[in-house]
C-alpha cells in the first residue's frame, strides 16, 4: 500500500489508484492545446484497441461525468423515436437503465429477474420472439449489486440472431474482462474511466461500432448528452471535446492505460484480479463468512458476503473497525438479504487481500469472542 494514501478502496469504483496515474494529474492543459488533444485520440484509439482486433469497424467517443451520464448519452442518442429496447433487470444497474429509458421516454420492455439470478439466452429468446417491435437490447455484463457476472456471449448470439441493436453496460468488467465487440456483436459498449482501466473519476465512454452508431445522427434527447455530436467534434476536432473537458482525468487515465498495457494488457489484469477474488474468497470462508453467489456466476470483480447473523454483528461497527485499520469495504445493495460487499479490483494484489484478511479475522474476533 502506498504510503501517501489513506486507505485502501476495496469497491467497485472508485478505486485504489496508482501513485503515478495520481502523478499525471499535476499538469495543466488547455482543452484547446494539440498536445492535449493528441492525448486524447491516443485514449481513444486505445480503448478501441482493447476493444477488438478489429480496429477499422469501431470508434470510440468520450462523456464528460459518471458512467451514469455515458449509459444515458446512449441511451438517449442512439435509439431513434420509434425504436423500442429490451433491458435486462436482474440488479440495481439494470434498474437504471429502465429509469433512464423511462425518464427519456423511450419505449422500453423489462426482462424482470431476481438479483441473484443470472440473464440466459432463453431468456432473452423469449422476449424478442414475443415482441417484435424491439430494436434494441440493454444488458449490464457484471451487476455488482452482487457480483454476478451475466452471460454475454450467449445473449450476445441471441441478439444478433434477431438482427437486434447491442448494447452492453460493461461498466465494471472492461478492461477487466476480455470481451471482443466484433467478435459478440456488440454495437456499443459503454464504461467509464474509473473502473477496470484504473483512472479516477470523470468520464465515461462508448466503444461503438461505426456503420451502427453512423445512423444516429440527430435522434439525441439532449444537447450535452448527444453521443453522436460528441463523436463528430472529436472526429473533426482531431480531440476536441464540444464543451469543457476533464483534462486532468483525462491525463491520469493515458497513464492509467499506459499502466495496463506495462502490466500485459486486458488477461494479465483479469488474471490478478481472478486470484485476488480467489485469495479472498477462500480466506472469507475460512474465518466463517458466506458468499452471496455461486461461484459459477461471481465475477471477480466484486464479491457480496452475508452478514453474520450474529445480533452483535453491525455493519458500521464492522466498518469502521477496518477502516481504521487502512481497509475500505462496501454496504450491501441486495435487496433480499443482508449482505456486504468487497472490492477485487484497482491498483489492489494479492498480498493486499491477504492483509485484508489479517484485519477481518482480527475485527471478527473481537465482535464474536
Amino acid at each position: 500500500m502506498d504510503d501517501d494514501i489513506p486507505y485502501l478502496l476495496l469497491t467497485p469504483g472508485p478505486l485504489t489508484t496508482s501513485r503515478t496515474v495520481r502523478q499525471a494529474m499535476q499538469s495543466d492543459f488547455s482543452t484547446w492545446d494539440v498536445d492535449y488533444n493528441d492525448r486524447v485520440q491516443f485514449v481513444r484509439s486505445e480503448l478501441v484497441r482493447i476493444a477488438t482486433a478489429q480496429v477499422a469497424s469501431y470508434t470510440s467517443v468520450l462523456m464528460q461525468g459518471s458512467g451514469t451520464f455515458a449509459v444515458e448519452a446512449t441511451l438517449g442518442s442512439v435509439i431513434p423515436r420509434g425504436g423500442k429496447v429490451l433491458i435486462v433487470d436482474n440488479g440495481a444497474y439494470g434498474r437504471r437503465i429502465v429509469q433512464i429509458a423511462a425518464r427519456l421516454e423511450i419505449d422500453h420492455a423489462v426482462l424482470h429477474l431476481p438479483e441473484t439470478e443470472v440473464a440466459t439466452a432463453d431468456d432473452v429468446r423469449a422476449a424478442l420472439a414475443a415482441d417484435d417491435a424491439i430494436t434494441h437490447v440493454a444488458i449490464v455484463h457484471c451487476e455488482t449489486t452482487t457480483g454476478m457476472l451475466n452471460p454475454v456471449e450467449s445473449i450476445a448470439r441471441v441478439v444478433k440472431e434477431f438482427d437486434r441493436v447491442f448494447i452492453l453496460d460493461a461498466m465494471s468488467s472492461f478492461g477487466g474482462m476480455p470481451i471482443d465487440v466484433a467478435a459478440l456483436g456488440i454495437d456499443y459498449l459503454i464504461a467509464s474511466s474509473n473502473k477496470c482501466i484504473q483512472g479516477v473519476p470523470g468520464f465515461g465512454f462508448v466503444i461503438a461500432h461505426t456503420p451502427t452508431f453512423e445512423s444516429t445522427q440527430g435522434a439525441a434527447r439532449s444537447l450535452s448528452l448527444d453521443l453522436f455530436d460528441q463523436w463528430q467534434a472529436m472526429e473533426q476536432g482531431g480531440g476536441k471535446w464540444r464543451y469543457t473537458s476533464p483534462t486532468h482525468v483525462l491525463l491520469a487515465f493515458e497513464q492509467a492505460l499506459r499502466e495496463l498495457a506495462e502490466e500485459g494488457g486486458v488477461s494479465a489484469r483479469h488474471a490478478r484480479y481472478r486470484e485476488n477474488h480467489r485469495t479472498l474468497v477462500d480466506g472469507m470462508r475460512e474465518i466463517g463468512f458466506r458468499t452471496l453467489l455461486p461461484d459459477a456466476v461471481q465475477a471477480p470483480i466484486i464479491t457480496s458476503f452475508e452478514s453474520p447473523t450474529d445480533p452483535r454483528y453491525d455493519f458500521g461497527a464492522f466498518y469502521a473497525a477496518l477502516k481504521a485499520r487502512r481497509f475500505v469495504i462496501y454496504p450491501g445493495k441486495v435487496s433480499a438479504a443482508d449482505t456486504f460487499r468487497i472490492g477485487n479490483i484497482g491498483h489492489v494484489f494479492p498480498a493486499d487481500m491477504r492483509d485484508l484478511l489479517e484485519q477481518i479475522a482480527t475485527v471478527s474476533a473481537e465482535f464474536f469472542d
